[in-house]
């Protein structure tokens, strides 16, 4: 079989001495051209229905982080979106130029089109795995499985770079699995992939010990893992490289505000940032959450969803496992064993430092030709004759259907294309001025005001500003230096002005004058700007101008 047969997972029949090609062999160009371009169509299709992506995230800093690169504002503004003001943007470029440069819904459309090319790459991985036993039944069910995952769905056209990151992990995870003795350079390849996806995301180095875990498997286990190592190691640099060498120089910790117990930048208390809400409780609870998902217990995410794939995924490896050591039979081949070892130890890590659901939408893909693969080894036993059974065929297309059924998506929230985001900005903002902010959300908004102005975060609870620090003194310099704007508070409407947050630099709301309202991105939401004055001015507009033209402290 040549190199390419076998990444693609074609293969032959054989009658007698002569060999034969299969369905699959004779149309291995056709279908994958299918297959992508199905791919593509269905993702920006279903951005189409799906609407505006103005989700949380993008509000708080996928949007601000882009902007603040390209307009040079990490010298000049503090903290907008908090703590993920420093998280790496690189990953965030394309999202944006496409977002900016093109009409809507097309900019939108483009990125939820790349987003379907995961379901090409379930494709080839299913045949690596199968091969000659990759049925147009396999294939359409893992497809199928793979297209309906509640947070893939979620993510399908929106800014989330988990789906995008997507694409290099399940393309590292087909060239792990593919790999023998004489295509190391796969190895190297696969590393370089996975990599870089780390390097745009640090929370993808789950799926590097995934990696790591499946090389052992190797037949050359050390040379497979060298190989995988400088491959790695090569990819975050080049994607995360440089910015980790802005924030090592200008803050003292390459992955700042992360692991700060570690790097201890004087910008931050010796603390390790951590999401801990969505963690298990204990041993038990961490085995029972795929069934938690299958009955929407969503104890894992911010918002519902429900979904089968995991639970069905787990009680299909236990038969199996049970199987294979009861009756003493080699179920899994070496392809298997890498592929279970990429996904177990994936899910265990993810399992152990985040629990967050929308980090794991590698692992729903992956769920999809992991089923498929358990339900042939399971019910055909190994090795697999020819083709599958009707009876396999039948499990494999009627546990598609039945996930594909039960699953709900997640919602990150959309807009309508009809109603898309574009505030009005009141006349009394439309000056240059310095803004508190004391809420997210709110980051977003920044690039709608005037360019001049300044943006100060003072309410992240998970990075506070130090006294005296950088961003403290870059504070105090602003309000020497007033703006014609003058000076004014941001928070989300309907909560309250959270004034003791102002007292520190002198500040107070200007109640002799009124706040302005920003539309929010979500439907319904607004964003109040209120004018600031010197606390001791309690007479300010007797000395100010009614737009707030002057602050001085």
């Amino acid at each position: 079989m040549t190199q390419a047969a076998d990444v693609a997972g074609t293969d032959t029949g054989r009658l007698g001495n002569r060999t034969w090609p299969t369905p699959l062999l004779r149309t291995s160009v056709l279908v994958p051209i299918a297959i992508a371009l199905g791919s593509l169509l269905a993702g920006a299709v279903y951005t189409w229905f799906a609407g505006e992506d103005v989700n949380w995230d993008w509000q708080n800093y996928h949007e601000y982080n882009v902007w603040a690169v390209i307009t040079g504002r990490y010298g000049i503004d503090t903290l907008p979106a908090g703590f993920q003001t420093y998280f790496n943007p690189t990953v965030y470029f394309p999202i944006y130029y496409l977002r900016h440069l093109l009409p809507m819904p097309y900019g939108l459309m483009i990125i939820g089109a790349v987003h379907g090319l995961n379901l090409l790459l379930i494709y080839f991985l299913i045949r690596v795995l199968l091969r000659q036993a990759a049925t147009a039944t396999a294939i359409g069910a893992s497809i199928l499985i793979a297209a309906v995952g509640p947070m893939t769905l979620s993510e399908v056209g929106t800014s989330f770079s988990d789906i995008l990151t997507a694409l290099p992990i399940v393309a590292g995870c087909i060239l792990i699995v593919s790999a023998d003795e004489k295509h190391h350079g796969r190895y190297v390849l696969a590393g370089l992939l996975i990599g870089a996806a780390v390097g745009l995301k640090l929370t993808n180095v789950v799926y590097a010990l995934g990696a790591a875990a499946a090389v052992l498997a190797a037949s050359r286990p050390l040379l497979a893992m060298l190989c995988l190592g400088l491959g790695g190691a090569a990819g975050a640099v080049v994607t995360g490289g440089a910015w980790s060498v802005m924030l090592w120089r200008e803050m003292g910790n390459p992955i700042f505000p992360l692991f700060n117990a570690v790097f201890q930048s004087p910008e931050l208390v010796p603390i390790n940032i951590m999401d801990w809400q969505f963690m298990p409780r204990g041993f038990l609870d961490a085995l029972a959450y795929p069934f938690y998902w299958l009955v929407g217990d969503n104890r894992s995410s911010e918002y519902p969803f429900r979904d089968a794939r995991f639970a069905v995924a787990t009680l299909l490896l236990l038969f199996g496992a049970g199987r294979s050591l009861l009756l003493r039979v080699k179920i899994f081949t070496q392809r298997d064993i890498q592929f279970l070892l990429f996904c177990v130890v994936s899910y265990a890590a993810w399992l152990a430092v985040f629990s967050i659901q929308r980090y794991a939408i590698v692992l729903e893909l992956l769920c999809a030709p992991l089923i498929v693969l358990l339900i042939a080894r399971y019910l055909a036993g190994w090795p697999a004759s020819g083709a599958s059974s009707l009876r396999v065929n039948g499990v494999m297309a009627a546990t598609a259907v039945l996930i594909a059924l039960w699953s709900q998506p997640g919602d990150w929230f959309r807009r309508p294309w009809s109603n898309p985001f574009n505030p009005a900005i009141a006349e009394q903002l439309r000056r240059p001025a310095d803004y508190f902010i004391v809420d997210k959300p709110i980051a977003y908004i920044a690039p709608l005001l005037p360019p001049q102005s300044r943006f100060h975060q003072i309410a992240d609870i998970a990075l506070p500003i130090r006294p005296d620090g950088t961003f403290d003194r870059r504070i105090r310099a602003a309000l020497k230096s007033p703006l014609p704007g003058g000076t004014w508070e941001l928070h989300m409407r309907g909560k309250p002005v959270r004034e003791q947050l102002l007292e520190r630099y002198g500040l107070r709301v200007d109640a002799s004058r009124p706040c302005v309202e920003i539309e929010g991105a979500q439907l319904e939401t607004a964003i109040e700007a209120c004018p600031l004055a010197a606390r001791g001015n309690r007479d300010s507009s007797a000395r100010e101008p009614k737009d707030g033209a002057s602050l001085r402290n």
